[in-house]
């Protein structure tokens, strides 16, 4: 039973209710700030996705002699695997043998076979091709990807051991 004397009223001194607008407001900043971190968070990680990729590279198409490579450059060579190395090979024409580097793609020696004619495009640097394609003589290409530098040892200097 209701009691007649009974003050539903607010007492003396309490916060008087949030007028409706500031409710919203309130809620919309954690919302809009929810959003911006999504959208750095995916451009973000959209640049991270694109540094990763190798760099699209293809070498002129009509192959050179060995003997005749251009220091620093993008070359194509065609000849015939002499010596296989893990993941390198030595590849022969008239003209003379290249070392080509495949990266992971060759390790284990299984990428070629020994006397088997294949044309490689990739850069020529340091006194070995670093190979990005492998076509074969059915005409088949094999994408691989461009090996990575050495890794360098942070602060060797520091470093003292006999």
């Amino acid at each position: 039973m209701p009691d007649e004397n009974q003050d539903n009223g607010h007492p003396e001194g309490a916060a008087a209710p949030m007028p409706r607008g500031h409710r919203r407001r309130r809620l919309a900043i954690p919302v809009i700030s929810a959003a911006v971190a999504l959208v750095i968070g995916a451009a973000g990680g959209a640049g991270a996705v694109k540094m990763m990729r190798p760099t699209p590279e293809m070498a002129p198409m009509t192959p050179v002699a060995i003997s005749t490579m251009p220091v620093s450059s993008l070359v194509t060579i065609k000849g015939k695997v002499a010596e296989i190395y893990g993941n390198k090979f030595v590849l022969q024409d008239d003209s003379g043998k290249a070392l080509v580097e495949t990266g992971r793609a060759g390790e284990g020696g299984a990428l070629v076979t020994q006397d088997e004619a294949v044309t490689v495009q990739g850069r020529f640097d340091d006194g070995f091709v670093h190979a990005s394609y492998l076509v074969r003589q059915d005409g088949r290409t094999e994408a691989l990807r461009p090996p990575k530098g050495p890794l360098h040892r942070r602060f060797a200097d520091f470093d003292h051991r006999p």
